[in-house]
């Protein structure tokens, strides 16, 4: 026996058995001691090893339910008797020192985290996903980029298209703000568009003889940015500062935008002639930038079947209302988010600082818009955590645009998408979760 089991048979020795003569002619006889095999009491089955050391060491009493003795020799004990107090735990869990606390079990296959998905967790699953198929009615066969507009949405951050013309880029914007019950304006950016055709103008009513201010497009929940790399730059700053603010200064007046507020925008990236390029420092201001590119062949076969359909925008009714938008972004905020995770998250925008072939790497913005976005994929998917997969699948549309190549990286032909890409090879993904 160990010193440890000594000391606890002695403390229960010296509160139980006092009065306990010694058996004459045997000083060793602790027959029970040696028992070979002692049934199972329930509680160290259930791996309960804290309360079996109380029960060592507390001396609690005695449950008849227990039998203490081998069965091969008679049960003529007493329930009361000091030896069923002085039974050692089997070799299998040996009491630990008193020194050393007992440590409760992990709870990493119980845990919040590996659980199955929560009533809230199910309704945003639900609704994202009539949101989906409703759009997906607009622009055939073209889920990733419809699903990364609508994480956006909830969000509540802004999206640029940037795609070839004919691709759908409109249509998809007309028909994830048809889905939604919200409002919808749209803005068709020129070179000779003012500021104030964006945001609004103060006018003097002649009626009323006092100056009043008339709200401009800008002020709807979903807000279609046409070509806007068409507009002068002073244009673009005064969209861009509202997509920041989320509100619109005018002669000193301060007026906030509908919530929840989008603006989807979209440029060509053909055809720069009389345009003028968005900034980096801008462009830095979207949460999301993807392409919608061209159907394939078995779609592009059932569009045609479909030619008299002349604005399929108008066909999708409304699934979801700006109350329940708000509510989604609600339940994305409670999605668990393990600290593997975010050091997986920190170290892909890092990497985009110390490359080489990137001269500008993505800012803090950038990190903070892929976690957001993590969140709400996860929850998409029916998942209260967020899982590695998760990040990889958003980090090309939510940091390529933020980062800037090296002119010899772009005359070798990269892009940002495939340095994107290449770090998300390089940088080693965190094993998150326990298998049960």
């Amino acid at each position: 026996m160990s010193n440890d089991n000594d000391d606890a048979t002695q403390l229960g020795s010296i509160r139980h058995h006092m009065n306990k003569p010694q058996q004459p002619g045997n000083p060793q006889a602790r027959p029970a001691f040696q028992a070979p095999s002692l049934p199972t009491h329930p509680q160290e089955q259930s791996g309960d090893d804290e309360g079996t050391v109380l029960s060592a060491y507390n001396a609690m009493p005695y449950r008849p339910a227990m039998p203490t003795v081998p069965t091969t020799q008679p049960l003529k004990v007493q329930p009361a008797q000091p030896v069923q107090m002085r039974q050692p735990l089997p070799q299998s869990q040996p009491i630990p020192a008193a020194a050393s606390p007992v440590k409760p079990a992990q709870p990493a296959a119980t845990s919040s985290m590996m659980s199955a998905p929560q009533a809230d967790i199910t309704e945003f699953h639900n609704q994202f996903t009539k949101l989906v198929d409703s759009v997906s009615q607009v622009v055939v066969g073209k889920e990733q980029p419809i699903r990364q507009c609508a994480t956006a949405m909830i969000v509540g951050g802004h999206i640029l298209l940037e795609d070839n013309p004919g691709t759908g880029k409109t249509q998809l914007a007309r028909g994830l703000a048809n889905s939604i019950d919200m409002s919808f304006k749209r803005i068709q950016f020129t070179p000779d568009l003012l500021p104030s055709d964006v945001v609004g103008v103060t006018y003097y009513d002649q009626k009323n003889s006092e100056f009043d201010y008339r709200e401009g497009p800008i002020f709807a929940s979903v807000v279609l940015a046409d070509e806007i790399n068409r507009a002068s730059p002073k244009t673009q700053s005064a969209l861009l500062e509202v997509m920041e603010e989320q509100k619109v200064t005018v002669d000193g007046e301060t007026h906030a935008v509908p919530q929840p507020f989008m603006v989807i925008a979209t440029q060509n990236p053909i055809e720069q002639l009389g345009t003028y390029k968005l900034p980096e420092a801008q462009m830095d201001r979207f949460l999301i930038k993807t392409t919608i590119g061209y159907p394939s062949h078995d779609v592009s076969v059932s569009i045609l079947k479909q030619v008299n359909v002349t604005d399929r925008a108008s066909t999708v009714h409304a699934v979801l209302t700006g109350n329940d938008v708000l509510r989604m972004r609600a339940i994305s905020e409670t999605v668990h988010l393990d600290d593997a995770i975010l050091e997986y998250i920190v170290r892909l925008v890092e990497a985009t600082r110390h490359n080489e072939r990137i001269q500008v790497g993505s800012s803090m913005r950038g990190a903070l818009a892929l976690t957001r976005c993590a969140r709400v994929w996860a929850a998409s998917n029916n998942r209260g955590y967020v899982v590695p997969d998760d990040v990889k699948q958003l980090a090309v549309a939510v940091l390529a645009h933020r980062i800037t190549l090296t002119a010899e990286a772009t005359f070798a032909g990269s892009t940002p998408e495939l340095m994107i890409e290449q770090i998300l090879e390089n940088v080693p993904a965190p094993t998150v979760g326990v298998t049960a």
